[in-house]
């Protein structure tokens, strides 16, 4: 009799190797550690005063609304979903809380009409994918017109201005000697990064982005959970207008325009892939430090708003590209 021939194992040097794949997995999910390692050398080193604690407070304070949409935009992307609604509901959130505000005098009533339209928002949104099965590109680029619509027939295109003081204390009151848009930055990434990789929820989420006839048939609720991450991206959409009308004293519907994209760009940046399935919150965290250190940098140079929205849009592309890249390895 022969002996039977040895099973042939791939020498882990192998190029595409289980090693290899699994090292450019590795690089790629920690690079972007790196990269803002790296940046906040440059930028130390162009602009003397960047590392400067009152710089540093006002970079976190000026990016905290974006950073607070990312949460929400982590959550919908890692489930397979999108959102280009965040601008218009930020928009709403904004001009519903200042419009409230003058109507009623009650800072806590305008607070929770204000989130409650962002969840409404939200909730539009969730139906439309989830129970409707629109494409979510389509779903929220149309239900975003809509709500910028409403907003501005709401304040009838006028911008509503808030005099009294205590309108201002969302943004500029201070908790624990921290400024309070910081803390709500803090909470909302440390509480989302808990829900998404400690708890059932958050890993029901990833499951149903990873594969999600999978999902199904492991019996998991996935239209309710594809409505939930909405519904949250859609609150703290209304949230982070609240946070910036109270810093501006202004609540107006013209806002928001390049919102979606800014958000979007932190997901992926930090290496969230928009393929949906994989990501975490600390990666987002890291994606938003980045472009709130590249903007930060921008505006110290003296460099066009415009040249800082090619270079945005640019990131945003060669992150996806990478993206693709660790993915045709893998």
């Amino acid at each position: 009799m022969t002996a039977p021939a040895a099973p042939t194992q791939q020498s882990p040097a192998t190029p595409g190797g289980p090693k290899s794949r699994n090292l450019a997995a590795v690089t790629y999910r920690y690079s972007m550690l790196g990269v803002l390692a790296i940046l906040i050398v440059v930028a130390s080193i162009l602009y003397d005063g960047f590392l400067a604690p009152d710089n540093l407070r006002d970079i976190l304070v000026q990016n905290a609304s974006v950073g607070i949409i990312a949460v929400g935009m982590t959550f919908v992307i890692i489930s397979g979903g999108f959102d280009l609604s965040v601008g218009a509901t930020y928009a709403l959130g904004s001009t519903v809380f200042a419009g409230v505000m003058i109507s009623t005098n009650s800072i806590a009533l305008a607070g929770v009409i204000a989130l409650t339209a962002g969840v409404v928002c939200g909730l539009a949104n969730g139906l439309l994918v989830a129970r409707l099965k629109i494409n979510p590109f389509v779903a929220t680029l149309g239900s975003a017109s809509v709500i910028a619509g409403i907003a501005y027939i709401y304040s009838n295109s006028a911008p509503f201005i808030v005099s009294d003081r205590s309108f201002q204390a969302l943004a500029n009151s201070r908790t624990l000697g921290v400024p309070t848009p910081i803390l709500i930055l803090l909470v909302t990434f440390t509480v989302g990064g808990l829900v998404l990789s400690k708890t059932t929820v958050g890993r029901n989420v990833q499951a149903v982005g990873g594969n999600v006839e999978a999902a199904w048939l492991s019996g998991l609720r996935v239209p309710t959970l594809t409505a939930g991450v909405y519904v949250l991206t859609g609150a703290l959409a209304a949230l982070a207008g609240m946070i910036d009308a109270s810093r501006l004293a202004v609540g107006q519907a013209d806002v928001g325009a390049t919102m979606a994209l800014d958000a979007i760009a932190i997901v992926v940046v930090g290496g969230t892939s928009l393929r949906g399935g994989e990501g975490a919150m600390w990666r987002s965290f890291v994606g938003l430090l980045i472009l709130a250190t590249l903007t930060n940098v921008f505006y110290s140079l003296n460099v066009s708003q415009h040249w800082q929205l090619i270079a945005k849009g640019l990131i945003v592309i060669a992150a996806v590209a990478l993206d693709a890249a660790v993915r045709r390895k893998s």
